[in-house]
């Protein structure tokens, strides 16, 4: 409970008074832009008979996936490695006779260039043993887009207590609380993307002909922001 003072001639409580009502609004904004990076996954497979035959070809095709990644430059802004594996294969039957050996390494690429996705991951696909898989579109954790919903939001909220306020005949007096109740929709690392995702897997298309780019699409992020806000107003006459 709060104790007044000379300074403080009313003490503050939950629900307001009669001599200072108070209104409980939320606002919500709902954006709809363009994304700003997208996500490729890249898998490079090997098989062999021995280990080390399957270990030699997985480097030499991890390689020419990375290098064909950064020859794009800034287009592509950041590659990462992720799992490696060398798993034997048995032979069927008895024992633990080894048959063969499979290696396998995935790698991501994130590219803010819309315009060199298309033509990168045909290229890509059309390596051997090679699978790629998205693209996976979103926002950067810094977007603008994200300031603005939240912004947009604030003001939906003052905008609909003052509406609420005129419904009594009076004004706004002052702002009590503003809280952030999930101010923005961060996008999980890959996610699910109906429409704008891509599967290929190419095993040693010739040499001499090369495959036509990937016509992509960017899909449409969607942006959402909420607050809740409790103001005082002027006492009106009921």
């Amino acid at each position: 409970m709060t104790t007044p003072t000379p300074h403080d001639p009313h003490p503050a409580v939950p629900y307001g008074t009669p001599d200072a009502p108070r209104i409980a609004v939320r606002g919500e904004a709902h954006l709809e832009v363009d994304p700003e990076i997208a996500r490729i996954s890249i898998t490079v497979a090997s098989r062999g008979k021995d280990r080390r035959t399957a270990l030699d070809d997985l480097t030499h095709r991890n390689t020419t996936a990375l290098n064909l990644l950064k020859s794009y430059g800034e287009a592509v802004e950041r590659i990462e490695t992720g799992t490696f594996s060398i798993t034997p294969q048995l032979k069927e039957g008895r024992g633990e006779r080894i048959h063969a050996h499979h290696g396998r390494v995935h790698i991501t690429a994130e590219l803010t260039d819309f315009t060199a996705l298309g033509e990168l991951t045909t290229r890509l696909a059309d390596l051997d043993l090679t699978r790629v898989d998205g693209p996976w579109w979103a926002l950067r954790p810094n977007s603008p887009a994200h300031r603005t919903a939240r912004q947009q939001a604030v003001r939906e909220a003052v905008q609909r207590a003052r509406e609420y306020a005129e419904a009594l005949g009076t004004t706004l007096a002052a702002l009590v609380e503003l809280a952030d109740i999930g101010a923005e929709n961060t996008p999980p690392a890959y996610p699910a993307a109906p429409g704008g995702r891509m599967r290929s897997m190419a095993y040693g298309a010739p040499a001499d002909t090369a495959a036509a780019p990937l016509d992509l699409e960017p899909q449409r992020q969607h942006v959402h922001a909420q607050v809740n806000a409790r103001f005082t107003m002027a006492p009106p006459q009921l």
